[in-house]
């Protein structure tokens, strides 16, 4: 069996208690208690619980901005933008605690904000993609002034479900329900479709509630 680095485990740890009980309430003291390891072997490895955060974003990133970047010259099937979807919302499950209580976080790790706003670009630009090739196909009937809005409401909706999905069992944080979000953002999309695609579409978006 590989034995698991302790700065490995200590980034594992902190995302843990950062998901299930808010960055805001974790220390470094409650990290290393966990672990069971000293505040200094700790330190040793991060010197702040805000170089602990700015690793695990950068994780984040690094998978998010990778799947984000949709080709624009390729046809997208219907299943192929569902999987997305679904990929994206579990990589938001994941790190979580970064959504749940963006602005503050973002408020104490002022490093993080610009990586955040580009992460947003990215994600209503792959949207954008997603649904050009959509249209392009003539799966999709939609003017550009309605795409420029759908685009920034699947972004914005795409930020801020995990928090929301939160609301509904604070009891509990470490419940979470990525297919609910992929359904909800397929119902946005979903006036948009002719009609055999909305069919489809609805069929797929099922698959994701059960």
């Amino acid at each position: 069996m590989t034995k698991i680095k302790t700065r490995d485990r200590i980034l594992n740890t902190s995302l843990s208690l950062f998901n299930s009980l808010g960055e805001p309430n974790v220390t470094t003291l409650l990290i290393s208690d966990e672990l069971d390891i000293s505040p200094g072997n700790l330190y040793y490895h991060f010197k702040s619980k805000g170089d602990i955060v700015e690793e695990l974003f950068s994780a984040y990133e690094s998978e998010v901005l990778d799947l984000l970047s949709v080709p624009e010259d390729v046809d997208i099937s219907l299943d192929q933008q569902s999987f997305f979807l679904h990929i994206l919302f579990e990589a938001v499950a994941r790190y979580r605690f970064l959504y749940q209580d963006l602005v503050n976080v973002l408020s104490r790790y002022d490093r993080l904000q610009l990586r955040f706003k580009r992460i947003l670009k990215k994600k209503t630009g792959a949207f954008r993609s997603i649904c050009q090739s959509l249209r392009n196909q003539n799966m999709m009937s939609i003017e550009d002034d309605d795409l420029d809005s759908l685009c920034e409401q699947l972004t914005l909706t795409a930020c801020y479900w995990s928090a929301y999905d939160t609301l509904s069992h604070l009891d509990d944080r470490e419940s979470v329900d990525p297919g609910r979000g992929v359904y909800q953002m397929m119902h946005l999309m979903l006036p948009y479709f002719v009609p055999d695609v909305q069919e489809h579409a609805k069929l797929i978006s099922q698959e994701y509630l059960v």
